[in-house]
C-alpha cells in the first residue's frame, strides 16, 4: 500500500467516524435524542420528512413555523387597562403573563403589585388568574376578586364593542 492510498483511506475513515459521531442515535434503543421530549422547548426548529428521518439538507429548506397564541385578546387588553396605574415590569403575550411593580390605585392609600396569567383563549373566568400583593403580604381575597371582576367586565365590554364594527 502506497503512502497516498494510506492517507486517502485514513481521511475516508476519519470522515466516516466524524459523521457517525454527529448522529444523535435512533429510536430503536440507541441514545435518546434531545428533541424527542415534547416538554423540551427549544429555539431550534426541527425539520423532518414525516418519517422521522432528517438530513443536513433539510436545514436549508423553508420552514413553516406557526405560532399559536393561546391568550384571549380582550382579557389581555382589559388587564392592561384596569391595571394601568401599576408600572408594567414584564409582559409576555405568548404565555399570557403580565407582571407589574408596586403602585397606588387612584384614591387609594395602599400599594399593590400584580401578576396576571391568561391561560386560555376563551373569554371566561377560568382563563384569568390574578395575584395581588401589598408591601405587607398578599392582598385580601375580596380585593383580588374585585380586580378579576373588573378585568372580566371590561373584557366583555371590549368584545361587544368589537362586534359592532
Amino acid at each position: 500500500m502506497t503512502q497516498t492510498s494510506f492517507f486517502r483511506l485514513l481521511a475516508t475513515l476519519s470522515i466516516a467516524v466524524a459523521l457517525s459521531a454527529c448522529s444523535q442515535g435512533d429510536s430503536s434503543g440507541g441514545n435518546p435524542r434531545p428533541f424527542d421530549d415534547p416538554d423540551v422547548d427549544s429555539d431550534i426548529a426541527r425539520v423532518s420528512d414525516g418519517r422521522g428521518a432528517e438530513t443536513i439538507w433539510d436545514a436549508f429548506g423553508r420552514r413553516n413555523v406557526e405560532t399559536n397564541v393561546a391568550v384571549n385578546k380582550y382579557i389581555w387588553s382589559a388587564s392592561l387597562e384596569v391595571l394601568n396605574f401599576l408600572p408594567v415590569q414584564s409582559v409576555d403575550p405568548f404565555t399570557g403573563v403580565i407582571i407589574t411593580g408596586f403602585g397606588r390605585p387612584p384614591g387609594g392609600g395602599r400599594s399593590y403589585r400584580a401578576t396576571v396569567l391568561i391561560n386560555d383563549p376563551a373569554l371566561d373566568a377560568r382563563s384569568l388568574n390574578v395575584s395581588l400583593q401589598t408591601q405587607g403580604g398578599p392582598a385580601s381575597a375580596a380585593t383580588v376578586r374585585a380586580v378579576e371582576d373588573a378585568i372580566l367586565s371590561r373584557a366583555r365590554q371590549l368584545r361587544i364593542a368589537d362586534n359592532r364594527l
